[in-house]
């Protein structure tokens, strides 16, 4: 097919490991592909009047540390001159990234095709989400008042996970027993004194063993990797030092993977990485999941290639 220009809105590429970075796999599969590789940071956008536009950078790109990427031109374009627009900026989703996520459908011209969709992006928060699928998780609470959440703490002898509404990368995640003397100390904390709603889930003992992200395309799961804590952390994210470990999807987890596939699409939500522990739901990381890199390194696999397959796709169809 003819090249494509497509655009990644990320964090400084400048700060990007080539040897884990989900997005850069993209990138690195795109120019491989001859396409124009552009990408512009979130505070580089802007709106002129008719179309949102941003300083971009034209780069060539290259899995090698240290000389991953070479600026080839920086001008401004607008929104409107990608084909495709991938929306990789990493959590937290604050105030700025829903600015953000607005300001890229200001097309005065065609509009990209966008992965994931902007409006999705603000739509599913990646703890709340899950809660259109209760009969998939682990029994779980959203409250801010302290004496409920101590009342859920309470009612598991296995302990509780407690988990910030909008946190990432397993930050601010922490696990209470059912007698911690940390209890309202932590609920204080985690809920800023009551003013924030928090997440508390019933404590899986799977845990132990790992949690395993699983990255579906288009709805379809095309790999998974098992994120295994250590010893001394209950936390399996490999932001959070999990070991990454070479799995594969079970029955339970494919049907997991089907009953979120229409959900998924029918919202433009292309690129998703779940996470699922025991036979669990508990996350759908759709701003910029992680874990192509992993899974094609222990599978021999590559799953960028799969993303940019559809990329060419919906831009051929759009």
């Amino acid at each position: 097919m003819a090249p494509l220009t497509l655009g990644f809105l990320m964090d400084p590429l400048e700060h990007v490991r080539v040897d884990h970075d989900s997005t850069f796999a993209m990138m690195v599969e795109a120019h491989r592909r001859g396409h124009t590789v552009r990408y512009f940071e979130q505070g580089w956008l802007r709106f002129s009047g008719r179309c949102a536009e941003a300083r971009m950078r034209t780069v060539s790109v290259q899995a090698e540390t240290g000389r991953h990427f070479e600026v080839r031109q920086e001008a401004v374009h607008p929104i409107s001159s990608l084909d495709v627009l991938f929306l990789r900026k990493d959590p937290p989703v604050d105030v700025d990234f829903l600015h953000a996520t607005q300001l890229v459908e200001l097309c005065a011209g065609k509009q990209p095709v966008y992965i994931n969709s902007p409006s999705a992006l603000r739509e599913a928060n990646e703890k709340l989400f899950t809660l259109h699928f209760p009969d998939l998780m682990p029994e779980t609470f959203v409250a801010r008042e302290l004496p409920a959440l101590a009342d859920f703490i309470a009612r598991h002898p296995g302990g509780t996970i407690l988990k910030p509404i909008d946190g990432f990368g397993g930050k601010g995640i922490v696990f209470l027993d059912q007698k911690d003397r940390n209890t309202r100390s932590m609920l204080e904390l985690l809920t800023r004194g009551g003013q924030e709603p928090i997440m508390a889930q019933a404590y899986v003992p799977q845990a132990r063993l790992g949690d395993k992200r699983i990255i579906l395309v288009n709805g379809e799961p095309l790999g998974a990797v098992l994120r295994v804590p250590s010893d001394d952390d209950h936390r399996g994210n490999m932001a959070a030092g999990g070991k990454p470990v070479k799995t594969h999807l079970t029955a339970r987890e494919r049907e997991i993977c089907a009953r979120l596939k229409p959900r998924l699409l029918e919202r433009g939500l292309y690129l998703v990485g779940i996470d699922v522990l025991g036979d669990y739901l508990t996350e759908v990381n759709v701003t910029s999941p992680t874990g192509l890199v992993e899974i094609d390194r222990l599978d021999g696999v590559s799953i960028e290639s799969h993303v940019i397959d559809l990329a060419e796709r919906l831009a051929a169809n759009r």
